[in-house]
């Protein structure tokens, strides 16, 4: 038994790793194709299954609703729809996965927003009847935005088109087409029915006219990077740690997860956004000094000049050091039920740092159907994507979205209750979306 473990733990820890997220209009079937995916790809236990069996008897369904794999709240089942994101983690002998099942009802983009923003492929579901719609295109725009290298569009439910190949092409041509105008860099199409399982696990007998994989092997293929090392070096101070033992009198470190990049004690570092700069003295990692530490290390820096450091500041070579700003220029896709509106008194949180902002303008709203600029609209609602200027009362190091991912986000939150407002990315995001992705696969938690 011990070396069975053992054997599967070697072979797991060979595999790559790919985070990716599904995505779709309500009842396109992502929970079903989610569900599929799992079944087929033997990554359910036996227990889980015959839970989903007795649960699909109960609704009076003769075979089991591979739908309930993935939507766990009861709230989910009573409706038939996803609301939560769902997370799921599975594996097979090429790779491991981790899948954010997300919500297609556009209540809950905000949901969709969440679990796109770490990932580095996403499935957009489309029902093969209804073709490319508003919500379509809005997930395209969002999987655009948050510069996710990989969209794989599948067409669901061919088996209600008879499995006809020009329905099939033609959605793949609309979608790519207009995938590609928002600066996607990658689009594959894959012809599917998540019901009866064709080409999801395995290739199907009844689309022989289709000539390319299945949608686990290409999850399988394609290429993921999590080498962060090489990115820009960002630590964002997350908690000063001052221990007043006897054993260390003067010990001051400053804690938190190496948001990307590497450090080494040695090297000359600056603090921002008061621009002071020091050494790294040492660097702690679970207890024990290093000589280097890297993304997504949490760890303890300590420095060698005694200098006014605390949360929500950021250590940053000195030599490779953003430009600290008042004034955010972004992207943002709004989120909450209240509207964005100019003038309005708001709280951006970047990294570890919350400061007090002002929408001093929003400059354009995107319109989904020719990704037109409306300029000027006043206010954002729930779910527009727009650019906006927004004035904070503090300086922020912030990247760019294009060139970071973690360190070129941020929220805008209401300072009354903590409502989520929007999710900004930094920088002009469609005009350079056509651009390499970002490296970095940190994202957003609401």
């Amino acid at each position: 038994m011990t070396s069975t473990t053992e054997q599967l733990a070697a072979q797991l820890s060979a595999t790559t790793l790919l985070r990716f997220a599904t995505a779709g209009s309500v009842d396109d079937g992502k929970s079903t194709l989610v569900g599929r995916l799992l079944h087929d790809s033997k990554s359910v236990l036996t227990d889980q299954l015959e839970a989903v069996e007795a649960a699909s008897r109960g609704r009076g369904q003769e075979a089991p609703d591979l739908a309930l794999l993935t939507d766990g709240l009861r709230a989910e089942r009573e409706q038939g729809i996803t609301i939560d994101v769902a997370y799921r983690y599975f594996a097979t002998p090429r790779r491991r996965f981790i899948l954010a099942d997300t919500p297609g009802h556009v209540q809950y983009t905000r949901n969709m927003v969440t679990g796109a923003s770490t990932a580095e492929l996403t499935v957009v579901l489309v029902d093969a009847r209804n073709g490319v719609v508003e919500q379509t295109r809005r997930h395209a725009a969002i999987a655009a935005l948050l510069r996710v290298p990989h969209v794989v569009l599948a067409v669901n439910k061919m088996d209600l088109v008879d499995y006809a190949e020009p329905v099939f092409a033609a959605i793949a041509e609309e979608f790519t087409a207009y995938a590609t105008e928002l600066g996607v860099p990658e689009v594959t199409a894959i012809p599917i029915s998540a019901l009866a399982g064709d080409n999801v696990v395995e290739p199907s007998a009844r689309m022989d006219w289709y000539g390319g994989p299945t949608v686990l092997e290409h999850l399988e293929t394609v290429p993921a990077s999590h080498d962060l090392t090489g990115c820009h070096a960002r630590f964002p101070v997350q908690y000063v740690i001052r221990p007043q033992t006897a054993e260390h009198p003067d010990y001051r470190g400053y804690a938190g997860q190496i948001a990307a990049g590497t450090f080494r004690v040695g090297e000359q570092v600056t603090v921002l956004p008061s621009g002071r700069t020091s050494t790294v003295a040492g660097i702690d990692l679970l207890g024990e000094p290093v000589d280097v530490a890297w993304t997504p290390q949490s760890v303890t820096v300590l420095l060698a000049d005694d200098i006014d450091v605390s949360r929500g500041d950021i250590i940053v070579p000195s030599g490779d050091a953003p430009a600290t700003t008042q004034d955010v220029r972004a992207t943002v896709c709004h989120v909450a039920d209240q509207p964005l509106t100019v003038g309005q008194r708001v709280l951006l949180k970047h990294t570890t740092r919350t400061v007090k902002a002002i929408v001093k303008g929003i400059d354009s709203r995107l319109t989904l159907d020719d990704l037109s600029q409306h300029p000027e609209p006043g206010r954002l609602v729930a779910n527009d994507i727009g650019r906006v200027t927004v004035r904070t009362a503090e300086p922020l190091a912030l990247d760019s979205y294009a060139d970071s991912r973690r360190t070129g986000s941020f929220l805008l939150i209401d300072p009354a209750d903590g409502t989520t407002l929007a999710a900004g990315m930094a920088g002009d995001s469609f005009a350079a979306a056509a651009e390499a992705p970002a490296a970095d696969d940190e994202g957003w938690d609401f």
